[in-house]
């Protein structure tokens, strides 16, 4: 049994990684004010491991909350970030705050603590304006929003501790994950379940620009997975204090994602079949094209994702059906 902290736990990727871990078996505290996450993600969890989850309602931009919620931990995983582009192009105070000041207490908090290993959510947008494709770890670009910024901080962060301190850590450069609980409501609500909800309500989705953006779109299976080998690879060996692309190495266009999703949702209703996107501009701060080369996870950590976009869509499309209505 391992004794894990999971930061932002009562959001869409934290709460799936708790009830990963406590099925497995380990026990998990969850950490999360709530801000973007919410409680019912956690309730089957209260109920179901009493005796095995512990959920601190607190935020990392307070030290002592952190300190609190590392207390008698192994390992961290990093969850609590303020996500969307838009969102700290609005607000990058807020964003710098919770992202980087926020990273750094919990560095603080599990340097002190003795934690064994620090995994965190790392992000694509670290590649900014790079071209290059399929995105390598280590060539990126300058970053084009507040977010991207705050993520790349992130990253220096970890690995100046992993140097100065001692402590291990594994960045995870999440690639647009999708999945069950990802919240459809919302100013900041990521695509997916955004255009899920607007399907399944007969409202046309708004692309942004032609449609032929691509993103290298992973769900949430793949993410556990790569979580799970960060926190069982080998200490002190060649595949600790890395990043590591998070994806499934697939590159979809907004407009081939309209058309899957129409596919699979018009399963449980042919009117959505009928529906056509409006198209807006472009967003600030968007990058054109993503694209994950996971050679490196698969080299490092024994990467084996098992779920390419359409088959994540389709078990997604299905969990939206039998739970928003």
């Amino acid at each position: 049994m391992k004794k894990i902290l999971v930061t932002g736990g009562a959001g869409f990727i934290g709460s799936n990684l708790c009830e990963h871990f406590l099925k497995r078996g380990d026990s998990v505290v969850c950490l999360d004010n709530f801000a973007t996450g919410h409680i019912e993600n956690l309730l089957p969890l209260i109920k179901s491991y009493p005796q095995t989850f512990k959920l601190v309602v607190g935020d990392i931009r307070n030290i002592e909350d952190c300190r609190k919620a590392v207390d008698g931990v192994e390992y961290v995983l990093h969850e609590a970030a303020l996500g969307s582009v838009p969102r700290s192009v609005k607000d990058p105070v807020t964003s710098n705050d919770v992202n980087i000041s926020g990273f750094l207490n919990m560095l603080v908090a599990s340097r002190d603590a003795g934690v064994k290993r620090f995994v965190f959510a790392a992000s694509s947008s670290t590649y900014g304006d790079s071209q290059s494709l399929p995105k390598v770890e280590d060539v990126i670009g300058r970053p084009l929003s507040p977010y991207a910024i705050t993520k790349y901080v992130n990253e220096l962060y970890a690995d100046v501790f992993a140097r100065t301190y001692g402590l291990e850590f594994i960045g995870l450069r999440y690639f647009n994950v999708f999945g069950r609980r990802q919240d459809p409501n919302g100013a900041y609500a990521a695509v997916i379940p955004l255009f899920v909800k607007k399907f399944m309500a007969h409202e046309a989705p708004n692309i942004n620009g032609d449609g032929e953006y691509s993103r290298d779109f992973t769900y949430i299976d793949n993410v556990i997975q790569m979580n799970e080998l960060a926190l069982e690879a080998k200490a002190g060996s060649a595949a600790v204090n890395q990043i590591y692309n998070t994806a499934y190495g697939e590159r979809t266009t907004l407009n081939q994602l309209v058309d899957a999703l129409k596919e699979y949702l018009s399963e449980y209703d042919s009117e959505i079949s009928k529906i056509e996107p409006t198209h807006g501009p472009n967003r600030v701060g968007d990058i054109p094209h993503s694209l994950a080369c996971v050679d490196k996870a698969k080299e490092l950590l024994g990467y084996d994702p098992k779920f390419s976009m359409k088959e994540g869509l389709k078990e997604a499309c299905n969990w939206y059906w039998n739970n928003l209505k």
